[in-house]
C-alpha cells in the first residue's frame, strides 16, 4: 500500500547489523523499534523516537537518500520506499520473519493486518466473551475483527457499505455484519440491549464514523479505539455526555506493535492457522502495472493489490 507495505531478502548490511543477515526474510517496518530510546523501553507505547524526524523528511537516519534516477536524488517513502526493486532501510525498520513465510502474504503485516490485529491485542486489549463492534471492512478492519476473535470475543459486529467485505468480514470471525448508515450507532445499541458494545474499532478514517464509534460503545466501561487516519484539519464531533458516562477513547498508531518483536510473532500465528491471510490479497501486479493498482484501490476492488518483482 503506497510504498510502505513491502517484504522481502536482504541482500547486503551495513557494518554494525546484527539483527539481520543476508538470506533473512523480513517484513519492512514503517514505524521502527530500536529497543533502546524511552519508548521503546516502556510498553504503554510503540512509537519508537530513534529516527523520526529523518524518516519524516524522506531520509534514512544520516541523513542522506540512497535511491536516484538520473543523478537526483529520491527520498525515502515512510522509511520503506517498497515500490522499488531494491531498497536500503536502517535495521531498526526490519521484521525478521519466518523463512516458511510467503513473501507475496508477509507482506500485509508490515501495516495494515497487524495494525488491526494489535489495535484489538494490545491497544483495546479485548477480554474474553465480549461484544466488539468493528466499523470498515478494509485491511485494517478485517485485522481487527481477527484480533477480537483471537482474543475470545462472543459476539463481533463488522459495519461497512460493501456487502462482500462484509462477508469477508464473516470469514475472519464477524458474528454479525451491518451495512453503514445513519442508523448504524441505534442499531447496534439495540443489538446490545441498550448499552452499546464493550469494545469499538473505527477503520475507515471518517470522522463522521469516528463519532459512531464513540457513541456505539457502551456506557460505563466503553472503549472505543480509532485507527483510521483522516484528512489534514479535520476534528472529530464527541458529546461530552458520551464520555462523562464512562465511554473512553484510545488511538493505536499500527496497533501499538512493537514491530520487530511483534510482527514476527503474527507471522507465526498465520503459519500457524490462526490468522487467513490469502483472502486479503486481492490482485497480484507487476510493478510496471502499479497505476492498476491505484485504479483498483480507488474503486475499492479487493482488499489488497500486491506486486511481485521479478
Amino acid at each position: 500500500m503506497l510504498r510502505h507495505e513491502g517484504a522481502g531478502v536482504v541482500e547486503a548490511i551495513g557494518e554494525g547489523v546484527t539483527s539481520v543477515a543476508p538470506g533473512d526474510h523480513v517484513v519492512t517496518l514503517f514505524s521502527p523499534q530500536c529497543r533502546e530510546c524511552e519508548h521503546c523501553r516502556d510498553p504503554r507505547t510503540n512509537l519508537c523516537l530513534a529516527i523520526r524526524e529523518q524518516q519524516g523528511l524522506g531520509f534514512l537516519p544520516d541523513g542522506t537518500a540512497r535511491l536516484s534516477r538520473d543523478g537526483e536524488p529520491i527520498r525515502h517513502f515512510m522509511g520503506c520506499s517498497t515500490f522499488a526493486e531494491h531498497t536500503v532501510m536502517p535495521e531498526i525498520a526490519l521484521a525478521n520473519v519466518s523463512k516458511e513465510a510467503p513473501l507475496d502474504r508477509a507482506c500485509l503485516f508490515a501495516c495494515g493486518l497487524s495494525t488491526g490485529l494489535g489495535a484489538a491485542i494490545n491497544t483495546a486489549k479485548v477480554q474474553p466473551g465480549s461484544t466488539c463492534v468493528v466499523f470498515g471492512a478494509g485491511m485494517v478492519g478485517l485485522g481487527a475483527v481477527a484480533g477480537c476473535r483471537l482474543q475470545g470475543a462472543e459476539r463481533i459486529v463488522c459495519v461497512d457499505l460493501s456487502d462482500e467485505r462484509l462477508e469477508l468480514a464473516r470469514g475472519q470471525g464477524a458474528t454479525d455484519t451491518l451495512v453503514g448508515g445513519p442508523d448504524t450507532v441505534q442499531q447496534v445499541v439495540e443489538m446490545t440491549d441498550g448499552l452499546g458494545a464493550d469494545y469499538t474499532f473505527e477503520a475507515t478514517g471518517s470522522v463522521a464514523v469516528m463519532r459512531q464509534a464513540v457513541e456505539s460503545a457502551r456506557m460505563g466501561w466503553g472503549l472505543a479505539t480509532i485507527c483510521g487516519v483522516a484528512g489534514k484539519g479535520e476534528t472529530v464531533d464527541i458529546v461530552p455526555r458520551f464520555l462523562v458516562t464512562g465511554r473512553r477513547v484510545a488511538g493505536s498508531s499500527f496497533g501499538g506493535c512493537k514491530g520487530r518483536d511483534q510482527v514476527p510473532q503474527f507471522v507465526e500465528r498465520w503459519l500457524a492457522g490462526d490468522i487467513d491471510v490469502e483472502p486479503f490479497v486481492s490482485h497480484r501486479l507487476a510493478l510496471d502495472e502499479v497505476n492498476r493498482g491505484f485504479e483498483l484501490m480507488e474503486a475499492q476492488d479487493g482488499i489488497r493489490s500486491v506486486i511481485q518483482f521479478g
